[in-house]
């Protein structure tokens, strides 16, 4: 992990007056969904960042590590 583990409240907001309550990184206009439609179209992360310069290397990354925690969690039955 590049930084501190953050809580993911730290990290995202969600607040019905910022794009109508779209997951953004916190204290941006950025949705985090941005950045996965990104790394699905082949962009590379420092394009991404590039693109979107509010939004830090570590919290995108933060966001990238959480994302595949949760999907390796194993499923309970």
């Amino acid at each position: 992990m590049l930084g501190s583990a953050v809580n993911v409240n730290e990290l995202i907001s969600v607040d019905p007056e910022v794009l109508g309550g779209t997951p953004v990184f916190k204290g941006t206009r950025v949705p985090v969904k941005t950045l996965f439609e990104y790394l699905e179209d082949d962009y590379t992360l420092d394009e991404f960042l590039e693109c979107f310069p509010s939004v830090t290397r570590d919290w995108a990354c933060q966001v990238l590590e959480r994302s595949e925690s949760a999907l390796m969690e194993p499923v309970a039955a």
